[in-house]
């Protein structure tokens, strides 16, 4: 009898003992699987993150972008996206309104973090972009595709440019930028306030970007920043020239006859110069003004040199030359059809 309730005590430790290591097992095993769980949750945010280049470059979120967001344990979040409001806001379980406008994507991850210590131990959040909705870029004047683009990630103006198709031919060297205050003034010295106090207004000079003289007026581009690429101003040669066309004034107002003659190569053999014109626009008609030059006199240093002005047009017609040629050219350079335009960049 003594041996057989020695046997049942020996029985009962080894039960009891086995109970233990088969409650540590599982314990430990349901803490391994928690802490897999973990790691494929932040495996799956890592993947996310890697498809959208935007989050990586800093995405200040703003009205109407979406979220999807995850919280390990916390089944009530979803998988639905979550909207930014009008007021810059996420409601979510527990935590209730959250705001994230002017925040990126880690931002909020750290602030809902901070949110869910209240109720979680360890929580375990990320946060991703699911659609780009509140940045705004107005793009108006001479760009291939002017209108309204959505910017994703910090991009400078020459990359919103670029993805809006580029400047177009007859494009200007000045781009005006106006930005709303509330994102800060424009980096920029011509940078200034317009008379309502509300928007920064700058120029930027595209030759001294395109040259690398100043590549810091490459600015990064702000949510509903209005950027206008306005004409240039030019000035035309046509007839017996080596390169007729438009040149580009640039940065300034006017030039000389002979400096256009120069860069249209100089005339022709058969150019009858003694008898050019220059056609001005006439400020109460549609009609242009004609000018009579003698080239040769000019080129010879006989004559002075001339100003032209904005849109001028210099004729150097051929020694055989007949005034309708003339008006022909002009109803060409006033439809811009067939007209070669040359920039200075």
């Amino acid at each position: 009898m003594r041996q057989f309730r020695c046997d049942r005590k020996m029985v009962g430790a080894a039960t009891l003992l086995s109970l233990s290591l088969v409650g540590v097992v599982s314990s430990a095993a349901d803490a391994h699987a928690q802490v897999k769980g973990s790691q494929q949750l932040e495996a799956d945010v890592t993947a996310a993150s890697a498809k959208s280049p935007a989050d990586r470059h800093g995405y200040v979120l703003g009205p109407q972008d979406a979220l999807t967001i995850r919280v390990l344990d916390e089944d009530d979040i979803g998988e639905k996206p979550y909207t930014v409001d009008l007021n810059g806001e996420i409601a979510l379980p527990r935590v209730g309104a959250v705001h994230v406008a002017g925040l990126t994507a880690a931002e909020v991850q750290a602030r809902l973090t901070e949110r869910y210590h209240a109720y979680l131990k360890n929580p375990v959040v990320t946060v991703s972009i699911t659609e780009y909705r509140s940045q705004p870029v107005t793009l108006l004047g001479a760009v291939a595709n002017p209108g309204v683009h959505q910017i994703e990630g910090r991009k400078t103006l020459f990359q919103v440019i670029s993805e809006a198709g580029g400047l177009k031919q007859e494009a200007g060297n000045t781009i005006q930028i106006t930005r709303e205050l509330q994102y800060g003034a424009l980096p920029l010295a011509s940078a200034h306030s317009d008379p309502s106090g509300k928007f920064s207004v700058g120029d930027i000079s595209v030759r001294s970007i395109l040259k690398a003289e100043d590549p810091g007026q490459n600015i990064a581009v702000m949510p509903y920043d209005v950027i206008t690429v306005p004409k240039a101003e030019m000035v035309y040669v046509v007839g017996a020239v080596h390169k007729s066309g438009g040149f580009v004034l640039s940065e300034r107002s006017e030039m000389s006859v002979l400096e256009l003659l120069s860069l249209a190569e100089g005339m022709d053999r058969t150019a009858g110069g003694k008898n050019a014109r220059i056609l001005r626009a006439s400020n109460d008609s549609d009609h242009r003004n004609e000018i009579p030059l003698d080239l040769n006199k000019i080129i010879q240093g006989k004559s002075p040199d001339v100003s032209l002005r904005s849109n001028d047009i210099l004729f150097v017609p051929n020694s055989t030359g007949k005034s309708a040629t003339l008006r022909a050219l002009e109803t060409i350079l006033s439809t811009g059809s067939g007209v070669a335009i040359y920039h200075p960049y």
